[in-house]
């Protein structure tokens, strides 16, 4: 497989726990990304660089291409810019499918990606004369948290194929208390009860590491990921106020700022707190920030300000929000590793979507048969 824009590897990640794939090139033009996609997968095949600058012979077969083309111009916190010129990266993405002409091709992008213009001129592409006449495109919302990840992120899913339709996978979880076959969705307290409620240490070691001949800060284990801020009184006194599942709202009126005193509804989730027994909202790059979403740690005692856990998320939980096994190892500062963790796309997601193509692209598919979960967080359940 080749992976593109590919991040710190969460796509890779999923695909090789999926057992079978290898990875022959991977490309990402962010230094401290691809510095931790090369620590845990290799740098003979990380590609540092600007993909519009990878020339079309050193481009290798493959039989299958993943990655996620930037969204921040189809976002719903971007601009929605349709001249953004991230939003036509997704045509380099092309330029890779017709040289390694793949069997199958996936593309992730936010949900905003399906109703887009580049969405429509991607669609084009595979008719007749386009450049991906020979593909049949099968694309719709995925949610994270149907295939076991402990968050209930919404994605856009294309995938591509040249060896017959493959349609998009069916959830192996389900939604708490719903009807139906499989595990019930992960939680919160799947993944982050255990954890050291108050974190050691507000930095990270001091370790550097040489990749592409460069020095990046790094490499760091998972549990170097536990890190605290350091909050003022009034953030303090905001989180207190804050029950699970509420959010800005749930303040007296001396606590809010002049913008939400003003603004009386939407950003609904701005200053929340997560639930223990559901899983979290969308983890983004500034997860640290509770003023930016549901980010405070689920712990809460109305009664007993002494029992509620009144930070936001570190990053080793947001990472494990997002499915990243703790083996994982981390490049870069601080923020560069929140962009990483809010950016991949849930290895867990990824996995269920390499599980799904395996037998297609090994001939052997049955469409009347359905897949049942390996997850590993239902195993550490059981």
């Amino acid at each position: 497989m080749i992976d593109l824009f590919a991040g710190c590897g969460g796509m890779t990640s999923g695909f090789v726990a999926a057992k079978g794939y290898r990875s022959v090139m991977a490309v990402e033009f962010n230094l401290e990304a691809a510095a931790t996609y090369a620590a845990n997968f290799g740098e003979d095949h990380t590609r540092y660089a600007d993909i519009a600058e990878i020339p079309d012979e050193e481009i290798p077969s493959a039989d299958v291409i993943i990655g996620g083309p930037p969204c921040q111009g189809f976002s719903n916190l971007g601009s929605r810019n349709v001249d953004d010129p991230r939003n036509k990266l997704w045509k380099e993405y092309i330029r890779f499918v017709r040289h390694a002409h793949p069997k199958v091709f996936v593309i992730e992008n936010v949900d905003r990606f399906f109703s887009s213009s580049e969405f429509a001129l991607l669609q084009a592409e595979a008719k007749p004369g386009g450049l991906l006449e020979e593909y049949h495109l099968e694309a719709g919302f995925l949610l994270a948290a149907d295939f076991g990840v402990p968050q209930r992120r919404k994605r856009t899913i294309v995938i591509g194929s040249r060896i017959g339709r493959i349609p998009l996978p069916e959830p192996t979880h389900r939604r708490p208390g719903s009807l139906g076959d499989g595990p019930e969705w992960h939680t919160t307290r799947d993944v982050l009860a255990g954890l050291p409620e108050v974190p050691a240490t507000r930095d990270l070691p001091d370790s550097w590491t040489r990749v592409f001949d460069e020095t990046v800060r790094g490499v760091f284990k998972s549990p170097d990921l536990h890190i605290g801020r350091n909050p003022t009184q009034l953030s303090l006194d905001r989180y207190r106020h804050i029950p699970p599942g509420g959010g800005r709202f749930d303040l007296p009126d001396h606590l809010l700022s002049r913008c939400w005193r003003e603004k009386k509804t939407g950003t609904t989730d701005v200053m929340g707190r997560m639930q223990w027994d559901m899983p979290s909202l969308t983890i983004r790059t500034e997860f640290y920030k509770p003023e930016k979403g549901q980010y405070l740690h689920p712990q809460w005692d109305r009664f007993d300000p002494e029992r509620s856990v009144d930070r936001p998320i570190t990053h080793l939980e947001a990472a494990r929000l997002q499915s990243f096994p703790d083996d994982f190892v981390w490049c870069g500062s601080k923020i560069e590793i929140a962009k990483q963790i809010g950016n991949a796309v849930p290895p867990m997601l990824a996995e269920a979507i390499a599980q799904h193509l395996k037998p297609y692209l090994r001939g052997t598919a049955d469409t009347t048969r359905r897949r049942k979960s390996t997850c590993r967080l239902c195993q550490a359940r059981q």
